[in-house]
């Protein structure tokens, strides 16, 4: 059974075992660690994941879990591809007949990507993911999902001759997030993406619908933190830039990472204060099929370091190194499925002229077993 005969079976496997996407987290709460999501957390989020289909658990979905905070709560991230069983659910939900206009903008979104001509899709594929605020919203309410587009299919390198690229992919997120075009908003995301090395990318552009306007990039690659610097510079990042080295001039000299990202927000005025640095522990490459494998002891070092230096609630960071775990067989009513869970990355964020928010960014993603 190749990739996509898999992939179909998953879903189809998917649709018999729950109704909605919360049924089904709900039958793996067992794996989710407490001291990360706590019980009236879990509900918030289970809430948030009921208009889902189950069938999302075919691809890579996960939790961004604030680790500098004691109570244990998590933001929910799912990937839409286009294509697939999520996506003709959007697809239903976005028709003209009273949609709602997030989800609406999602499925002309999908649309876009579905002829293979489509210069979005030669950029991006026909993957989107979708972050979901819990946590931060009041009780209740379902604002639209943040949207972030990934170029995989033609990563935009940082070498100066992909500006074509960034406006395909500019021009199909902002009205996606119910915005119009701005071109002092184009010329400041152009900019930035000029004051980029060739050794870097953009991994994703992003817009968060109900949130203040702006675009979130998030850039890889970066090697150290001289790197770092020297971009923050180039770019003319509002920040004090000798706060972001010195935040991370013990992590760097402790190691167990691989790579740096820099998460920045712009909009028309240019870069924004707040500031993302993130960390992976291993290349991170789409078309590798080891993308979501992580061996279980590979992030053990970094969050050592990050213990060290103080970053993060300990009891967190003892339940985070517990989560990258190796293929595991659940299982189900439908036949057993191969579960795949891990750490994305984990990232620091700047407040108040400090980093004092540390996020760690974990996935989970299910596969149907062959049954004999």
């Amino acid at each position: 059974m190749n990739f996509e005969e898999g992939l179909a079976v998953t879903q189809d496997r998917l649709v018999r075992e729950a109704d909605s996407f919360a049924e089904l987290l709900e039958r793996l709460r067992s794996m989710i660690p407490p001291a990360l999501i706590g019980i009236r957390e879990w509900d918030r989020l289970l809430e948030r994941a009921r208009p889902l289909p189950s069938t999302m658990a075919a691809f890579p979905f996960g939790f961004e879990l604030p680790l500098h905070e004691k109570e244990p709560g998590a933001d929910l991230g799912v990937s839409l591809v286009g294509g697939t069983m999520p996506a003709a659910h959007f697809e239903t939900q976005g028709r003209p007949n009273g949609a709602a206009t997030s989800s609406a903008n999602i499925a002309r979104l999908l649309h876009q990507t579905e002829s293979k001509e489509s210069h979005l899709r030669q950029v991006i594929g026909r993957k989107m993911m979708l972050e979901y605020d819990v946590t931060s919203v009041p009780l209740g309410t379902r604002p639209a999902p943040g949207i972030f587009l990934r170029p995989a299919e033609r990563p935009i390198i940082g070498d100066g001759h992909r500006l074509h690229d960034v406006r395909v992919v500019l021009d199909a997120l902002v009205p996606a997030a119910g915005w119009n075009p701005d071109a002092a908003e184009r010329h400041q995301i152009e900019r930035v993406y000029l004051a980029q090395e060739p050794h870097t990318r953009i991994d994703s552009l992003g817009a968060f619908p109900t949130r203040e306007r702006a675009i979130r990039l998030a850039i890889t690659g970066f090697r150290n933190t001289r790197d770092v610097s020297a971009f923050l510079e180039r770019s003319r990042w509002p920040g004090q830039r000798a706060t972001v080295a010195a935040a991370l001039a013990g992590l760097e000299a402790r190691g167990g990472y691989v790579s740096l990202g820099v998460h920045c927000d712009v909009s028309a005025d240019g870069l924004h204060p707040s500031l993302g640095i993130s960390f992976l522990a291993k290349q991170r490459i789409s078309k590798d099929p080891r993308y979501w494998l992580d061996s279980p002891h590979q992030w053990t070092a970094f969050i050592d370091s990050l213990r060290a230096e103080n970053f993060a609630v300990p009891a967190k960071l003892t339940a985070l190194a517990d989560w990258p775990q190796g293929p595991t067989t659940l299982f189900a009513k439908s036949g057993p499925f191969v579960m795949l869970r891990g750490i994305h990355h984990i990232k620091l964020a700047l407040r108040g002229g400090r980093f004092d928010l540390a996020k760690g960014y974990v996935f989970m993603v299910l596969m149907a077993a062959p049954t004999y």
